[in-house]
C-alpha cells in the first residue's frame, strides 16, 4: 500500500511538472490544452496592442498637463487693454492738436461790413446765401443763448473760454441749446431771413471779453479766415 501511494504521488508530480512547462509561444497550458485567460490576454495585448476600458485593467494613466494660471492670463489681457487705451488716447490727442480752432461762420457772399449804415451803426458783417445754408461755430465755446431775439428773429450766442462772444443772427433754425459745448466748425444753425432782414443772410458779430462789439472781419483775418 505504501508503495502504491508513493507511485501515485510520483505520477502526479510528473504531470504537474509537465503542465507547467512552457510551450513554443511561452504560454502555459493546462492538462486539457486550454490556455489560461491571463496568459491569453497578455499575448493579445503584446501582439495587437488592444486597449480595454472599464473598471480595473492595466491601461496607462492619463498624462497630466501643466495648467496656466488664470492670473497670468488676466495680467496679459489687462496689459493689452491698457496698450490699446494708450494708443487711442494718443490718437485722440494728435487729432485734437490738428483740429482747426477757428472756422468761417458761413459760406456765401459778403454783402455788408461793420460800421455806419443807413444812419445807424451796423455792429456786424453780413454773409448772404440760401435759406438753410449751414451756420457753424466760429470757435470752441459754450452756447449761452439760442432762441428769439429782438431785431434778429432768432439768434445763437456762443462764448469762448476767454470771454469772447460771437453772435449769429437772422437764423432760420438752430440745433443747439444753452449750456451746450460746441467746437469750431460744428453746425449750430441754418441761415434764414427772420427779423429785420432784407434777404436770407447771416448777421455775425464779435463781442470782446469786455463786452465791446468789435469788427468781426479783422478778428477773423487774425485767425487765418477770410470772407
Amino acid at each position: 500500500m505504501v508503495a502504491a501511494v508513493a507511485a501515485g504521488a510520483f505520477v502526479a508530480a510528473g504531470q504537474t511538472m509537465q503542465l507547467h512547462q512552457p510551450d513554443g509561444n511561452n504560454h502555459e497550458s493546462t492538462a486539457d490544452g486550454v490556455v489560461p485567460l491571463a496568459a491569453a490576454g497578455g499575448a493579445a495585448a503584446a501582439g495587437h496592442h488592444q486597449q480595454f476600458t472599464g473598471v480595473g485593467g492595466t491601461a496607462p494613466a492619463p498624462e497630466v498637463l501643466p495648467v496656466t494660471r488664470t492670473s497670468d492670463q488676466s495680467d496679459e489681457v489687462n496689459n493689452i487693454v491698457k496698450s490699446q487705451q494708450i494708443e487711442q488716447e494718443i490718437a485722440a490727442y494728435e487729432a485734437e492738436l490738428a483740429r482747426p480752432k477757428f472756422w468761417l461762420p458761413a459760406e456765401g457772399r459778403y454783402t455788408s461790413g461793420f460800421g455806419a449804415r443807413w444812419g445807424t451803426t451796423h455792429y456786424g458783417i453780413d454773409v448772404a446765401n440760401a435759406i438753410g445754408t449751414p451756420i457753424r461755430a466760429a470757435h470752441d465755446g459754450t452756447v449761452i443763448e439760442a432762441g428769439p431775439a429782438s431785431g434778429f428773429g432768432l439768434w445763437v450766442r456762443v462764448q469762448a473760454d476767454d470771454g469772447t462772444i460771437t453772435v449769429y443772427g437772422h437764423i432760420n433754425t438752430y440745433s443747439v441749446y444753452p449750456g451746450q459745448k460746441v467746437k469750431a466748425g460744428e453746425q449750430i444753425a441754418e441761415m434764414g431771413n427772420r427779423g429785420f432782414s432784407t434777404g436770407p443772410h447771416l448777421h455775425f458779430e464779435v463781442w470782446d471779453p469786455a463786452g465791446r462789439k468789435i469788427n468781426p472781419e479783422p478778428w477773423l483775418n487774425e485767425r487765418g479766415l477770410y470772407l
